[in-house]
């Protein structure tokens, strides 16, 4: 009886964990590479750099926001105060009016009483 060619199975589950060793051990020696290790260091550095910067410009952006609010308030509190002195110069201009037209209405009064009298 001849043998077959065909490999077996504990030869391929042996040269599957060889190639699976092989790799691994491919991958740690390009893991230890100075090059990729500066490469990822930088990369690292540039992150933490790009990561600060985008903190730093929230902040200024959250500020800003609590300034311009800051201002909307002052403005309306402004305009408040503006529409309450406008309201009070029309209220006083309206008592104005109404005292003369209570003063003429009493000339008028008076005048025609002094009319019936002397009549």
């Amino acid at each position: 009886m001849r043998r077959s060619n065909a490999p077996d199975f504990v030869e391929r589950r042996n040269a599957a964990t060889n190639a699976k060793k092989a790799a691994l051990e491919k991958f740690h020696a390009h893991a230890v590479d100075p090059a990729l290790a500066g490469r990822k260091a930088a990369r690292l550095a540039l992150a933490g750099e790009r990561t600060a910067a985008k903190k730093a410009r929230e902040i200024e952006k959250a500020e800003r926001n609590a300034h311009d609010a800051e201002l909307a308030m002052e403005a309306k509190r402004a305009a408040d105060a503006q529409a309450e002195r406008a309201s009070a110069e029309a209220a006083s201009r309206e008592l104005a009016l109404q005292t003369e037209r209570k003063a003429a209405r009493d000339a008028r009064y008076a005048a025609r009483k002094a009319r019936s009298k002397r009549g």
